[in-house]
């Protein structure tokens, strides 16, 4: 028997199948990707929090379950049942921040389960201990988002204020990793990929720059210079997001002015170190860098990516460099964008060769500019999904039926979020 849906998603989906009237397929995707989430990843437990789990691993990614809830930020407001869930996920998000803040993924019961025995500082209820800055900054932004669009604070409580003053905690000290940092990762018979070098501690980067290191990716991948300049980005904005929100919650004050001057001084230092040349274009943001004047030009088809840079709201200090890096990064000479008969769009080297991730289609939809490039994108995923009518991790860009991952939530939210803004609705930030 089909599961009776909310009378506020079915008033949705009946304006986005109006919308579509012409082209039924979009429409009927976007309902199987947009129910898809709360039917089968979504978890209340018994405390009033949420659990999320990714789709096909057992665990709850901090910046994933926000990902897979962000298109339901749009019925928060008029749904008390959808708006309950989200504040149970931003509870679930914090308690798990205050455990440990340099973890990535987490169980829903201390079980001790894990993806790999790393030689980290584990404990129960850690899936993975890969810390990586976006981890952190994903749930400030559901925080606010979820505030900005129902006008609720209830979530904004004594865990979240303690969750807050240790996500600066840790920027700050990972802001001179090398001397400070105690934090490391190894992983023994792995890739290169999955562990960091230097018994752990990652590639050396120069300190006291005004960057934020993160030994790993939001793909999950090491970094190969310890400054990921997408992730700084983000950084700036939720700083900012803490800043704005200390003026509702009285005992956020002394954070937020703390996190005011923390976003400009990271913003000063991602345009000084993060910018670089690329022939025949001019000056564009480099992805990641090292503070001593090495660094690495591509994008990763996971976000936060230089492509998303719009979407997270931060703002260049020099619209033009934004400009000439979505020129870039959406061509050649970034190393991981393909293009082929089926499709073209940006892979990740976490996946093999010539895949393309829908999550960057959606994103490069999300940021174009005309509504017909946002339906050119809707039109590529669609034909793209491998005939499975759902969305994928990587696909094969000469045969979207060879994928990876057959159920990838992050994917279906994305796509979500696309045709949403096609119709018209808007996260408010």
């Amino acid at each position: 028997m089909k599961k009776e849906l909310p009378k506020s998603m079915e008033q949705l989906l009946s304006k986005v199948r109006e919308v579509f009237k012409e082209d039924s397929q979009i429409a009927e995707t976007f309902e199987r990707c947009y129910t898809n989430t709360l039917d089968t990843t979504v978890k209340r437990l018994e405390d009033g929090s949420t659990y999320v789990i990714t789709g096909d691993i057992p665990a709850m990614w901090l910046r994933d379950s926000v990902a897979q809830i962000r298109p339901y930020l749009m019925l928060a407001k008029e749904d008390q049942e959808i708006g309950d869930l989200i504040a149970g996920l931003v509870k679930r998000q914090f308690l798990y921040i205050n455990i440990d803040p340099y973890a990535n993924a987490f169980n829903e019961e201390a079980n001790g389960n894990c993806w790999e025995k790393d030689e980290t500082e584990m404990g129960p209820w850690i899936w993975e201990r890969k810390y990586e800055i976006d981890s952190l900054c994903y749930p400030v932004q559901l925080a606010y988002l979820f505030w900005k669009n129902t006008g609720r604070v209830d979530h904004l409580d004594a865990d979240f204020v303690q969750g807050v003053r240790k996500i600066l905690d840790v920027f700050e000290t990972e802001m001179y990793h090398e001397e400070k940092s105690s934090y490391r990762f190894v992983r023994r018979n792995s890739f290169f990929t999955d562990t960091l070098s230097r018994d752990g501690k990652g590639a050396l980067v120069k300190s006291g720059v005004g960057l934020i290191w993160s030994g790993f990716r939001p793909s999950d991948d090491a970094c190969v210079y310890g400054y990921l300049i997408p992730s700084n980005m983000f950084a700036v904005v939720i700083l900012e997001y803490i800043s704005e929100l200390s003026k509702i919650v009285p005992k956020l004050k002394e954070l937020g002015e703390k996190a005011a001057q923390m976003a400009k001084m990271v913003r000063a230092a991602i345009e000084e170190y993060g910018v670089t040349v690329v022939g025949g274009v001019g000056k564009a943001y480099a992805y990641e860098v090292d503070g001593f004047g090495q660094y690495h030009f591509m994008d990763d088809a996971n976000v936060p990516s230089l492509l998303s840079m719009e979407y997270l709201g931060y703002e260049p200090m020099d619209q033009k460099v934004a400009e000439n890096t979505r020129k870039v990064i959406l061509s050649e000479i970034n190393p991981y964008y393909y293009r082929g008969e089926q499709a073209k769009g940006i892979g990740s080297p976490h996946t093999p060769v010539e895949y393309i991730w829908h999550i960057s289609m959606a994103m490069e939809g999300l940021t174009a500019k005309s509504k017909e490039e946002k339906y050119e994108v809707i039109q590529r995923m669609i034909a793209t999904d491998g005939g499975t009518g759902l969305m994928h991790e990587g696909f094969h860009v000469a045969d979207p039926t060879k994928y990876t991952r057959e159920w990838f939530s992050w994917a279906n939210a994305m796509f979500c979020e696309l045709v949403l803004q096609y119709c018209g609705y808007e996260v408010l930030k």
